[in-house]
């Protein structure tokens, strides 16, 4: 017993020592974040709604369009959903130390930000949870407090955005897209 012991004291003083730990399944941040570089360019496809607004929205919009860039010497990848419709967003994933951020900067005037969840994620589906934003109470407001990527392969993906308003989930909107250039 006395040897057990030790042995989670010596594990624990290392993992405090590093500051970090990667568990076994479970992603790097700097791994994913050169894989979303990966995607820059232009995406073209279609996409799809469930609850009453992202359906109207869906139907009203027809063809999507996806740009992708990397920007500000690197350090982030800025993604440009519907550019130049009435319904362009921009979100924005850049390194924060360990984590990788995603703020998602909405038509609808607020900016969610989600943090990669390195345990739900694999190399390719990408999870991103809720962790707070500005211009908007969660517990009230409608917005986006999920999303997930799921990269096909290096000419298709799947974008997966949940919204939530009142606390729950009120609908989500999958966009399927493949590289136009």
């Amino acid at each position: 017993m006395r040897g057990k012991l030790l042995q989670v004291a010596l594990i624990t003083m290392f993992v405090l020592a590093s500051g970090s730990a990667t568990w076994a399944g479970s992603v790097e941040a700097q791994a994913v974040f050169d894989q979303l570089k990966s995607l820059a360019g232009t995406w073209q496809g279609h996409y799809e709604g469930e609850g009453e607004e992202a359906e109207a929205e869906a139907e009203a919009a027809g063809q999507a369009v996806h740009e992708i860039q990397v920007s500000a010497a690197g350090t982030v990848v800025m993604e440009t959903m519907g550019p130049g419709s009435d319904h362009e967003m921009i979100n924005m994933y850049h390194l924060d130390g360990d984590d990788l951020l995603l703020t998602h900067y909405c038509a609808g005037g607020n900016q969610p930000q989600m943090r990669l969840n390195r345990d739900s994620s694999t190399s390719k589906t990408l999870v991103f949870d809720f962790v707070g934003g500005t211009n908007l109470d969660p517990a009230v407001d409608g917005h986006i407090h999920a999303a997930k990527i799921q990269i096909v392969d290096s000419d298709r993906l799947e974008s997966v955005w949940f919204g939530y308003a009142g606390g729950e989930q009120v609908g989500v909107m999958t966009f399927h897209l493949a590289r136009a250039d």
